[in-house]
């Protein structure tokens, strides 16, 4: 569907829309819609996890929006922008929700705790969590996208290096990684205590092999 030329060369959206299912259920048409980009970023997140970077179209966007097909293309020309925002706009999101996981921290056992929330909440997080691994496959198959995924691992150890130093906020960063892929796949919940040795083992200082 083609842009809507108005007097002066201006153009305007298509109105006319269409409906959604599975996790894009709940969208509501609406003609005066100032926040019509968001929403498509945010249902080209909710294709992403139920289909993948594979499997995203223009089409499957605009039905789970509930916009006309024109109106996706209106606000991005291109597959690749699209996803590539759509990315954008999740690694933004998640890396304020993160920072603001750790405003109450004030001793090393609250650190502790909210890192172990952090992983066993994995599976009823799994909308977020799903997303945070299609980027980085993408990311694999797609040089344009290391950028996004770089800039977000230094933001998020950043945050971690205030309570841990940077050396151990690397590989804390990329053990929490490791541990909420694992939630994320377990037929059976991993229990808290197993979860919280690990992430103790993974703040300890490392030592030399004689000590």
């Amino acid at each position: 569907m083609e842009k809507i030329e108005l007097p002066g060369g201006a153009a305007r959206e298509p109105q006319t829309t269409t409906g959604g299912s599975g996790a894009c259920e709940g969208r509501r048409v609406r003609r005066h819609d100032p926040e019509r980009r968001t929403r498509i970023l945010d249902a080209a997140l909710d294709v992403l996890v139920t289909d993948g970077a594979a499997g995203i179209t223009h089409r499957k966007v605009a039905a789970c929006a509930d916009v006309p097909l024109g109106s996706v293309t209106y606000h991005f020309s291109s597959l690749a922008e699209l996803q590539a925002k759509a990315f954008a706009w999740y690694v933004e999101q998640r890396t304020a929700e993160f920072e603001h996981l750790f405003t109450q921290v004030a001793t090393h056992e609250d650190l502790i705790e909210i890192l172990v929330d952090l992983v066993q909440g994995g599976p009823s997080r799994r909308h977020s969590a799903v997303l945070g691994f299609e980027l980085h496959l993408a990311a694999l198959r797609n040089p344009a996208l290391r950028a996004l995924t770089q800039q977000w691992t230094t933001d998020s150890r950043a945050v971690l290096a205030r309570f841990t130093g940077p050396e151990i906020a690397g590989r804390l960063d990329a053990l929490l990684e490791g541990l909420i892929m694992h939630a994320l796949l377990a037929t059976e919940p991993e229990p808290r205590e197993r979860t919280r040795a690990a992430i103790v083992q993974g703040l300890a200082p490392v030592t030399g092999w004689g000590e």
